[in-house]
């Protein structure tokens, strides 16, 4: 099947297809993984933004949100700290805080014991979008891995974790910006 400029995206396999076709010494089964983890990847990050778009917050303001859940309570962290946790450059990321300010999702205060210092905190609102989200993507979450066992899902998760490893070793700068990037 020819595929048209614009056209809907190739099946995995004939994209697979097409890749060992141009580059004979592909793996069709480690392209089949990693295109398909890649696919998965994109789709659930468009689901994702429709259900943080019907809260109304973005992905990038769950990003934030997120963060400072798992910083735990008292939820707060600096807009370095953040910035580098998201992958951000302190110009995006205080663009970032002073929208979500502006919402009422965080609050950006003086560090008492360093008065130079700013620090970020979930504001009760900022929580209650967490949540919601949360609950949203509980549904999703399920809904995708239905036809999973629990077996299935307990060694999926594994084999991820796994995967997730060995790429973190490899490339340990990979959760934060890039240098070459700045």
């Amino acid at each position: 099947m020819a595929d048209i400029p614009g056209s809907a995206e190739p099946s995995l396999e004939d994209q697979i297809a097409a890749y060992q076709r141009e580059f004979q010494d592909l793996d069709p089964q480690v392209e089949q993984v990693v295109s398909a983890l890649s696919r998965l990847n994109r789709r659930m990050n468009v689901a994702y933004g429709r259900q943080t778009a019907e809260l109304g917050i973005s992905n990038a303001e769950w990003e934030v949100l997120k963060a400072l859940v798992l910083a735990g309570d008292p939820y707060r962290m600096g807009p370095g700290d953040l910035a580098k946790r998201l992958g951000l450059t302190p110009a995006a990321m205080t663009h970032r805080i002073d929208r979500m300010v502006a919402e009422g999702l965080v609050t950006r205060e003086r560090d008492e014991s360093n008065r130079v210092r700013v620090i970020v905190g979930l504001t009760q609102s900022g929580r209650h979008k967490w949540m919601d989200a949360m609950r949203m993507a509980t549904v999703f979450e399920e809904e995708l891995l239905q036809d999973l066992s629990a077996e299935d899902r307990g060694k999926l998760g594994e084999l991820l974790t796994r995967l997730l490893r060995r790429v973190e070793n490899a490339q340990p700068d990979a959760d934060g910006r890039l240098s070459d990037l700045d």
